[in-house]
């Protein structure tokens, strides 16, 4: 009864929302909303889903070993401010519920290391919202460290760079609309699995930008499948860059992540295989005795 109850509320929210129409996609696979007591009662819980990863990055030429977190959970988000809501009872329209993703990744690079940070805030009303709202990453090295922050605007993305190095600076532009290679994953987990498949414009990711010094840009890509009963295959290869990325997706609700590579054309770049999985309210295991739970995830940074 209590699920049922949810399942109103949020129907109800969905419909006060400020309506976008949907932009249509190049697809041979409709993409759809799952909105059923199954997908509520686990997204909605509150808990988060907290996934380790083994980790091999290649940098500088070598492949390094690392660890990867992803951390999905549901939040109520501001349209207008593009942050969480702190009173989220007193927002009304301006509230919309996301799936926001924290894929932390880190590994050594000789004596120093590397902690790198992606959150993606993707809307669950995919029809009154079809864009993620707000993208950003932040990579901390010992010789310094960038930021980068993508806010959706009503035509375009609004993208800023603050960085350490000189070449860099500090930059400010504009990014067309688009899909964001970042998003796949919260896509996958929103979309019972799916994404689009065919030829399609990506924004390829920001870390993939960062690490190759190329522009941050809409690309031409394709999207290909393959299934079986366990695993659904995503391979993404993009026409004009040396980069394809593959994911492999846990073929049954709900959808986990079970590994990705990412390739560079001289090589991989990444390779991530999931270690464990659970749910957990983190925010709330702030003890010494709370570490125990980083065991329980076979955390070893």
């Amino acid at each position: 009864m209590k699920i049922k109850i949810v399942a109103i509320i949020i129907s109800c929210f969905f419909l006060s929302c400020s309506s976008n129409k949907l932009q249509p996609v190049s697809t041979k696979e409709k993409v759809t909303l799952p909105k059923n007591d199954q997908f509520n009662a686990y997204w909605y819980s509150g808990k988060a889903e907290l996934n380790s990863y083994e980790l091999e990055q290649s940098r500088y030429g070598e492949i390094r070993n690392g660890e990867v977190v992803l951390v999905f959970v549901t939040e109520p988000f501001s349209l207008s401010k593009q942050v969480k809501l702190d009173y989220p009872q007193k927002a009304e329209k301006d509230k919309v519920s996301v799936m926001k993703l924290n894929h932390i990744r880190k590994f050594k690079t000789g004596i120093y290391d590397y902690s790198i940070m992606n959150s993606i805030f993707t809307p669950i009303d995919a029809q009154n919202h079809p864009n993620t709202l707000k993208l950003n990453t932040s990579i901390q090295e010992w010789c310094g460290h960038t930021f980068t922050q993508l806010n959706l605007e009503e035509n375009s993305y609004h993208y800023k760079q603050l960085s350490y190095f000189e070449s860099e600076g500090d930059t400010e532009t504009t990014i067309a609309k688009g899909l964001l290679e970042d998003e796949l994953f919260t896509r996958i987990r929103l979309n019972e699995g799916k994404l689009p498949l065919g030829e399609i414009d990506l924004i390829f990711s920001v870390l993939y930008s960062r690490s190759s010094h190329q522009k941050l840009q809409v690309a031409k890509a394709k999207i290909s499948k393959t299934e079986s009963d366990d695993v659904l295959k995503y391979k993404i290869e993009y026409a004009n860059f040396n980069r394809i990325v593959t994911i492999d997706v846990q073929n049954k609700f709900p959808f986990k992540i079970l590994s990705w590579t990412e390739n560079n054309g001289d090589g991989l770049l990444t390779k991530a295989v999931l270690k464990k999985s659970i749910k957990e309210a983190y925010w709330s295991k702030k003890k010494v005795s709370d570490e125990a739970k980083r065991k329980e995830l076979q955390l070893v940074w």
